[in-house]
């Protein structure tokens, strides 16, 4: 599915975000952009997302994230009919990782 264009604000961000080259500059952006739980909520989601690609059970993922099920249902209706942000960056970090 493509994405929606956003609104000027969001563009805004989006283009903030890829202007960073580090992960330590991403981390600072963020840190100062979200709270401590809005940062670790995003980071429980995309693991979340890795786990549902491994066909992980909803049980265990909630187990080992915090998540909720209904939090984890979500995540999975983003997979299968969202806009594939969880796959374009899953893929990318898995490739990341093989090499």
């Amino acid at each position: 599915m493509k994405p929606n264009k956003p609104d000027e604000n969001i563009e805004y961000l989006i283009r903030g975000i890829l202007t960073l080259q580090t992960p330590e500059e991403c981390l600072g952006f963020f840190e100062d952009l979200c709270t401590v739980s809005e940062l670790q909520e995003m980071s429980r989601r995309l693991q979340a997302a890795k786990m549902l690609r491994n066909n992980r059970i909803y049980s265990e993922i909630a187990e080992q994230t915090g998540l909720s099920t209904a939090t984890i249902s979500r995540v999975n209706r983003c997979i299968k009919y969202g806009s594939d942000g969880y796959s374009t960056v899953l893929d990318r970090l898995a490739k990341a990782e093989r090499h």
